[in-house]
């Protein structure tokens, strides 16, 4: 790049919390080769890594369902500063695996002026029965990316999806959808959901590409559990102004070229 030229757009990549460990050593080199050419945001769930911490975090109480069938986990303060607590742990994981292949990374938390969250959800599900509960959960609803002024090739801004509400309490969000506001706050042209498998499956077939529209027809009529929650993401994204969302699981520079995943587009 010529010196005064612009920094390219940046890639957004989602690590899923269930998939991290499974990261082999090569997918690693690729996601720093694509950094050294690309500014790199990456967002990282927190799954796998809670249940670790505590059983408490395997037991079916620990999600709960709103009135409209959406999951979320059970937030009170002290899951936020377990949170907090594993998401330290990875960070320095992550930042370390970069910063050995030469690219230098940074952590931030969304609560410290990135993201910004809305109300939440007050009525759950349990035991059969609609009762509020309160729960430190809460939408999207902006995003600051002067928190991020260090993008640029050969850099990466890893971003721990909490936010903070209009209350100014810390809350959980959807790291997904944390990936998908993000991207559209960076004007990135690609959002890459990095998870445990390799495609969307519709009736039990691999779909290499869809639109937009399909996909939210399916997310609405067939999709489940975490996938649900990449389809609403991927939706929001482009309507953000993001090109297109690939999600799967290999290399990112495979995932974006399309030779596997599933590639999310306008039309």
């Amino acid at each position: 790049m010529s010196e005064g030229s612009a920094s390219p757009a940046p890639t957004v990549v989602k690590l899923g919390g269930s998939c991290l460990d499974e990261l082999a050593d090569a997918w690693w080199d690729d996601l720093a080769e694509h950094a050294r050419e690309r500014p790199l945001v990456l967002v990282h769930g927190w799954s796998k890594p809670l249940k670790r911490l505590s059983a408490r975090y395997r037991e079916p109480s620990a999600i709960l369902r709103d009135r409209y069938g959406n999951q979320s986990r059970w937030t009170t303060p002290e899951v936020i500063d377990d949170i907090r607590k594993v998401s330290a742990e990875l960070g320095e994981e992550v930042l370390g695996r970069l910063e050995r292949r030469g690219v230098t990374a940074e952590r931030l938390l969304g609560s410290d002026g990135l993201v910004s969250a809305g109300e939440g959800e007050r009525w759950w599900w349990r035991d059969k029965r609609l009762v509020e509960l309160e729960n430190l959960v809460g939408p999207i609803t902006g995003v600051d990316p002067a928190a991020l002024k260090a993008l640029r090739p050969g850099h990466a801004c890893l971003v721990t999806p909490l936010a903070r509400n209009a209350l100014g309490q810390e809350v959980n969000t959807d790291a997904d959808r944390a990936a998908a506001a993000l991207a559209g706050a960076t004007a990135a042209t690609d959002l890459v959901l990095v998870t445990d498998v390799a495609h969307l499956l519709i009736d039990g077939e691999p779909v290499r590409r869809i639109s937009a529209g399909a996909a939210a027809e399916f997310r609405d009529k067939g999709a489940t559990g975490g996938m649900r929650k990449k389809l609403r993401a991927a939706g929001e994204a482009l309507d953000r102004g993001v090109e297109r969302v690939v999600i799967g699981s290999a290399p990112v520079t495979e995932l974006l070229a399309a030779r596997t995943g599933t590639v999310i587009t306008r039309t």
